[in-house]
Formats: C-alpha cells, structure tokens, sequence
C-alpha cells in the first residue's frame, strides 16, 4: 500500500478481508487439488512477470501477496510498480519466484483480483482528476460487487477517492423507506431517540421542501438524490453553509464536472465500484 493512503478503517479490518477473500477465492478455483498442475513435475521452478497490457492505476498487491503466500509461504514476489501508480500498456508489474505448480495455482485468482482493484481504482481515478481542481470531494456508495466491499473501497481510496459507511451497521443513513415506516421525519427522529445524535446522521431528501425540512430538525448532513444541477444550486442558497450537502444519483464522468462547479461539497457515485472494467493483466511463466 502506498504510504500517503490514509484509509477510513483499520488494517485489521483490511487484513483480515483480505485473508477472506484470498481463503475464499482458492478454495472456489483449486477446490482439492489443481489437476492439470499435477502434470508438472514438482521439483521444477519458475519465475512468472504479469504484465499489465493496458494502462491503469495499479491496485490489488496485497492481495496478491496474500494469494501466493497462502499458497507457498517460500514465493518471492518483487514488484516493479507501486500501489496506486499509473502503469502503462506493456508494463512489467512484478516478477514472482517459486515453483512452477505453485505459480500455476495462483495465476487465475491473484489476477482475478489485480484486474477488478485495479479497474476500480482507475474508475476512480478518473472522476477524481475531473473535480481535482474544486473543493467537491468524490465519495463511494454501498454499491459494491458483493463479498469485496473492503476491497473496493479500498480501491477507490487508492484512485483517490473517498469512502462513505462501510455497511448500515457503522453509520445512519435515513432513506424514503426509512420514513415511510413512521409518520414523518420528525415522528422517526423522536420515536428512534436520534435528537442528540444528529452529528452521526444523514437524511436524504428528494426536494427542496424536503430539504427544508431536514434543516429545521437540525440535520447536519444531508443527501440530495437525484438533484439536477439548477437544483443543486438552489439547495446550496437555501442550505446556508447549515449542513454538509452530499449530490447522487445518475452523476457519471460526462456530467460531474457541472455538479463540482455548484459548490457542493460530496459527490457520491455507484459507478465507480458497481459499473467497472477489469484492466487486462497477463502472466507468463518460464522455466527457472
């Protein structure tokens, strides 16, 4: 991981999702036993380079430390470029030394996950670098491929974005359906017992009386879904600097840029972990 990252979660936390992923993803792919890998004669060794063949921001090394480590503690993995480094096409990404069964066994899964970290940490990248020069930050959502939440907010953070609740049980987000279950906003607020707490809330809100509304209760952080930009605008002057103003919703690379210039201050987008392209990474191994 590179040093200037400074994740939302603890290491622990990471590590321990990647482990899962990693225990998970092997058992998917060699199951017992890798048959066709048994066909090479185990005393054989070899050193495999993946090579990235398109550019990207590199993302996913851990894992694939993990992948290789789990396999064989013995494997030697240099790496060549940087977590979070913009690679080029054609780029040689790592070399990786042990045997050559053991490089075989790896080989899917630790590009598996270089591929998809990697094309979510270019995603990213790109919409960062639209907005880089506006004070609107760029936030993930919950819309993550499912069993790689951490892994992909990882990611984005290594793109240079930034991460929203990792799951519902870490932060409060008060959404239509929420409401719906009550009277009203204020009949949820009192009845929930969430009066002192509005600090750790956020309410989303489908319009500007909605809005309105938030803002008298004291809501200091508050979505807007699916605002076009004028009305963006508008909630920004009726907001008066009272609360965090988050956009989302059908907000993409053609259109971001105008949602910056408004001022608001988060910019939320699903696109970055749920619409992905995978980079495409190859690896070749020869003969030691």
């Amino acid at each position: 991981m590179t040093s200037n990252i400074k994740l939302n979660f603890s290491k622990k936390i990471l590590q321990d999702a990647i482990l899962m992923n990693i225990g998970i993803a092997l058992d998917e792919d060699l199951g017992a036993i890798d048959k066709t890998g048994q066909l090479i004669p185990k005393h054989k060794k070899g050193i495999a380079i993946i090579k990235s063949n398109q550019s990207a921001i590199l993302c996913g090394s851990p894992w694939v430390n993990s992948c290789f480590k789990k396999i064989n503690n013995k494997i030697k993995i240099n790496w060549l470029a940087l977590e979070g480094e913009s690679i080029k096409k054609g780029q040689k990404i790592c070399e990786i030394d042990g045997a050559y069964i053991d490089l075989l066994a790896g080989e899917r899964v630790a590009l598996n996950f270089l591929q998809t970290l990697s094309g979510t940490a270019t995603e990213t990248h790109k919409m960062a670098i639209l907005i880089k020069n506006y004070d609107t930050k760029l936030f993930d959502t919950r819309k993550t491929i499912p069993g790689l939440r951490i892994a992909q907010k990882y990611a984005v953070k290594i793109g240079g974005g930034e991460n929203q609740r990792l799951g519902l049980y870490d932060q409060i987000l008060i959404k239509e359906n929420h409401i719906k279950s009550f009277l009203n906003i204020s009949d949820l607020l009192e009845k929930s017992n969430l009066r002192n707490k509005l600090d750790k809330v956020q309410v989303e809100v489908e319009n500007a009386s909605q809005l309105k509304i938030a803002l008298s209760y004291g809501i200091r952080n508050i979505l807007l879904d699916n605002f076009s930009v004028k009305a963006i605008i508008k909630s920004i002057q009726i907001n008066k600097n009272r609360a965090v103003l988050e956009a989302s919703g059908n907000i993409n690379n053609k259109n971001i840029l105008k949602y910056a210039k408004t001022g608001v201050q988060r910019i939320s987008v699903g696109l970055i972990t749920k619409n992905i392209n995978s980079i495409d990474f190859s690896m070749d191994i020869q003969l030691k």
